[in-house]
Parts: structure tokens; sequence; C-alpha cells
């Protein structure tokens, strides 16, 4: 039987569904303050050294309409602005409160300047005096605003205001190490915590999740990672009620992938960042299959006359072969392909079982079928009776690159962490395909490259593994 794995029967994919991270509007408030004051600061000790500087004909900081001159504040803030950021001082960590970092990329951009200068002639000339001013008060001002900043939020801190509230799952002698360092830290309010055993349960972990809902919590931390069981799972359920994921590592069980690294008052915690094909990512997925599928439907069109009219010159039955198979979040749809088998075929595969060349049980191949027509033999060597399953990509029930949509049979077979691969689109093509396609042989190492795919997704690795799909099936490398 199919398990129901995730708690909730949203689509996580789309990001009209998934909420977005409670908490994200407080830190882009952050992020656009200390950039605004930043800003301002910049600007001033520019504008000061214009005036205390000696001043040159071909320098001007303000638009000069009288004398056509463009000013060059805007450029001069873009790259101060530009290193700053590039160095992580508008982060979500403890660069961002780096003194020493800031002096070191307030100093690169003066650099930066210097260089421009020299490199780009008359119209970026700046007096001495005035750029060694604007260097001084640019270090002053920049410094003392965030200095003052920082003092005002730890004033507010250890009041207990502005604080970030978060919830910590784990073991209970992990919890206590772990509530022990993120109070030392003196930035989070912890809402509560709870044994990670309570995940077990799905009836006690629906109404976890309610209550960290409830609690305005913005972040999970996770202290017991060695102890968690299908982490994507975790992540998407979390995700699904906006709320982020962050490993707090207590030892050496350090997740590897999909992290993050952050540091908070000198230790380090790794955010869990979303597997891709989530969100914004589903829709640059999505609009790339339909428009390649479009195309490519438009351009093979006599190729699919072809092969109707070779179908039915070759035995008797219908052109195309409609298959209910397990899709995204385990609804079953119909999968369209050029019928290759006899048309009583289903009826004979019980009898077949026992030669089942596919290790593990769970998938079925056989290299020398017996349903499969002569004319079903060459397509399925040049895998031309896949091409029909673009009318489901066009539908949405399929991608062109992801884990192949397997048959009930298969999946009524499944462990519980082979779900993982409902939670994405099906595909034409994927890894599996690439790498052997018929010739792995063991059903454990196709769940394997489906998660590679999954984990490391990008619109990049879909044209790859397209590319290679071509030269594959030219090739007719491992197909039966």
């Amino acid at each position: 039987m199919q398990k129901n794995y995730s708690v909730s029967s949203l689509d996580l994919r789309a990001p009209l569904i998934a909420k977005l991270r409670r908490g994200l509007g407080i830190g882009w408030l952050r992020v656009i303050t200390v950039l605004m004051l930043d800003t301002l600061m910049l600007s001033l000790a520019w504008l000061i050294a214009e005036k205390l500087g000696t001043p040159t004909h071909s320098f001007n900081l303000l638009w000069n309409p009288s004398e056509k001159q463009t000013g060059l504040l805007l450029p001069i803030l873009i790259i101060n602005i530009g290193i700053l950021a590039a160095s992580g001082l508008y982060g979500t960590d403890d660069r961002r409160r780096s003194f020493l970092n800031l002096i070191k990329s307030l100093i690169l951009s003066q650099i930066v300047l210097l260089n421009l200068a020299f490199f780009y002639g008359s119209d970026l000339v700046v007096s001495r005096s005035t750029f060694l001013i604007a260097w001084g008060l640019s270090l002053i001002f920049v410094f003392a605003e965030r200095l003052m900043l920082h003092l005002a939020i730890v004033n507010q801190r250890s009041h207990g205001s502005w604080r970030q509230a978060i919830f910590i799952i784990g073991n209970l002698q992990d919890i206590e190490k772990a509530k022990s360092r993120l109070e030392k830290a003196g930035q989070f309010d912890i809402k509560g915590e709870i044994d990670l055993s309570v995940r077990s349960n799905s009836e006690a972990w629906a109404k976890t999740l309610e209550n960290i809902q409830e609690l305005g919590v913005s972040e999970v931390f996770i202290c017991s990672w060695h102890a968690v069981k299908d982490p994507i799972f975790l992540f998407w359920e979390l995700k699904n009620v906006g709320i982020d994921l962050r490993v707090l590592p207590l030892g050496l069980d350090l997740p590897s992938q999909w992290s993050e690294i952050k540091m908070i008052d000198g230790f380090t915690t790794i955010r869990f960042r979303s597997p891709p094909i989530v969100g914004s990512d589903f829709w640059i997925k999505r609009g790339f299959d339909i428009l390649a599928s479009g195309v490519a439907l438009i351009c093979i069109s006599p190729v699919f006359l072809i092969i109707a009219i070779a179908i039915k010159l070759n035995s008797i039955g219908p052109v195309f072969y409609k298959q209910e198979r397990v899709g995204l979040k385990g609804r079953k749809f119909k999968v369209w392909k050029f019928r290759t088998m006899v048309i009583n075929a289903a009826d004979f595969q019980q009898e077949l079982e026992d030669k089942n060349e596919m290790k593990g049980g769970v998938l079925f191949k056989m290299k020398n079928d017996p349903r499969i027509t002569s004319i079903g033999r060459f397509l399925r060597r040049y895998s031309l009776d896949e091409l029909p399953q673009l009318i489901n990509v066009l539908c949405g029930t399929m991608s062109l690159v992801g884990p192949r949509p397997l048959p009930i049979r298969d999946v009524e077979r499944f462990s519980e962490h082979h779900q993982i691969r409902h939670e994405v689109l099906p595909g034409i093509t994927g890894l599996w395909q690439i790498s052997g396609r018929s010739d792995v042989g063991d059903s454990e190492d196709v769940f394997r490259l489906d998660m590679a795919y999954i984990q490391n997704w990008s619109l990049a690795l879909d044209f790859q593994i397209l590319m290679e799909t071509i030269k594959v099936v030219i090739n007719s490398e491992g197909a039966y």
C-alpha cells in the first residue's frame, strides 16, 4: 500500500501555496534599514569632503545641469554598498557585526575607486584632499552608525525585545545543551521544545506543528541531527507553514547537503536550505517544460503519424497505451505512450514475476519480454514509445526531466524512504535513463539516482540531462 508520508496535503512546489517564512518581513526591514543608514553616512561623508577638499573642475558629486556634468555620487555609493554586501555585512550571521570586516570593506571600496580614477581618465579626477577626507569620514561615519545600531539592538535584546522566536526539537539531553547555547547568544526567544520522538506519532506531530504555528515561531532548531528521520520531509512540513529549519550541531553529525553555515555568537549553526524544485524554482522548471514540449510536439508531429501507422499495421489494438502511474504527491494519473505490447499484456505479468531481472523486487524489468511486439521492440530501443508523454508534460502531470513515474504494482512495494521521489513531478527522462537505462540492475541504485537529481536540481542540469538523453537514445544504450 502507498503510504501517506506528509502531514499536510498542500502542494509544496507552488509558491502561492507554500507560505512565506515567518519573520521574513522583519529580516528585510533590518536589511533595508542598515542599507539606508550606510547610504546616508557614505553620502554625507562625500558631500562634506567635497566642501572641505580642494575643488576640481572635473569632479561633481551631484549632477550639474548648468555645466552638463554627470554626478559621481551614485556610482561611488554602488561600489561601496556592493562591496559591503559581498562581504556579508547585510547577512544574517555574525559577519554583519564584524567591525574589522567593515573597515576592510570600506578600505577596499576606496582602493577600487582609486583604480577606476586611474584607468578611466579625467572624468573621475578627485583632488587628493577630497579623496582622503571622504575616506576618513566614510570609515568614521559608517563605523559609528553600525556601532550605535549594534549597541541599541543589544540593549533591546537584554530587555527581551527584538528577539527571534524559535522552537527546539531534539533528544531531551541535546535540548538542554542547545537551550544553554542559544540563551547565551541573547538573540532568540525560545518559545518551546519537544522531544523528536513525537514525530513518529502522526496525530501528535500534527498538533505540534499547529502549536508551533500559533506561537509565531520563525525557525525550528534541530539539535539531534543524527536522530532525524527523512529530513527533507521535515523541512517540507515546516516550510508549508512558513517556518525555516536550522541545524544546531552538538557533535559531528552534520547534514551533508542543502545547508548554509551561519555563525551565531561564535558557534556554528546550519540553516537547512530548501531542496530545489520548490517555490519559484517550480515555475521556472514548469515554464521551460511548457515551452520545450510545445515546440517539440509541433516539430515531431509527422513522426507521430508514421509511428501510428506502423503500430496499426503491426498488431491489433489501439495506437496509444494509457497506463495508470503514480506521480506528484502520490496522485495517480494516466501516462501516454505508444503501444509496444500485445493488448492483453497486463494479464500475463503475474506469470512473469519470477523472471524479473531487477534486483530488489520493487521495479519490474525483463530483457526478452514475450509481450513486446516487433515494432514495439524498435520503439523501445530508441525510446520513441515515450514521445506521447510530451502531452503529459503540457497537461502538468509530468516534467521533461525527473524521476520516472512508476506503475502502481511497483509503488505498492515501496519502502518508506522511497516515497520522497513523489515529492517532485515525474519526468520523461532523468539520471536513471542517462546512467545506463535498463542496464541499472538494482532498484536501490535507481532511487539513489532519483535522490541525487532532487537534491541537485537546476535548469542547467535539466538541459544537460536532455542533451545526454538524446545521445543515449541515438546510440540505443541500455534499452530493451
